[in-house]
């Protein structure tokens, strides 16, 4: 009789650790596609996109919602030292309205959604491999409740590449020759 008992105490114990663990780690409501390699040629430049997708059943506030109380989606990055990133290009959001604000319309994203920037490498970079770090912070709602603002770690890699030989500049109106 002991036994039964201690075995069910040790079962109960261990459904409770394993609900309290679903409990405490909620399923993402934003995922992020890697992103390949940036290849960037020493003072040049190199578009990047990030592409986000909110899972079905959600919408995030866009990045410029129709409300200064509501929680932009933004992008930051940490850029490592000469590389720089010139301004982030987010798209449109769509005005939608719902359940808990009828007469509202919020300006949202769901599904898929496209993040690009521009980068730029010093071109006195050392060539090699940048490992860039940052978040996506966001604010997820469903039609009855909105979350607290999460942040989505991102990282990528930028791949610096010395550049091609430097042109040879001439004038066309000076002959190639040697005049004395």
């Amino acid at each position: 009789m002991k036994t039964s008992n201690a075995k069910l105490i040790a079962a109960l114990a261990i459904l409770t650790a394993a609900a309290s663990a679903q409990l405490a780690k909620p399923k993402p409501k934003v995922t992020f596609a890697p992103v390949s390699p940036v290849k960037i040629t020493r003072g040049g430049t190199a578009n990047v996109e990030f592409m986000f997708r909110v899972v079905p059943g959600y919408h995030v506030n866009s990045n410029k919602p129709n409300s200064e109380l509501l929680i932009p989606t933004a992008l930051h990055l940490d850029m490592p030292t000469d590389i720089s990133m010139g301004k982030i290009n987010y798209p449109p959001g769509k005005d939608q309205s719902f359940p808990f604000a009828p007469d509202e319309k919020l300006n949202v994203y769901t599904g898929d959604v496209s993040v690009s920037a521009m980068l730029s490498a010093n071109k006195d970079i050392t060539p090699g491999r940048y490992r860039v770090h940052g978040y996506l912070k966001y604010q997820a709602c469903d039609d009855r409740a909105c979350y607290p603002p999460t942040r989505l770690p991102i990282a990528f890699d930028v791949q610096v590449v010395k550049g091609g030989p430097k042109p040879v500049h001439r004038n066309p109106a000076q002959s190639p020759h040697v005049h004395s």
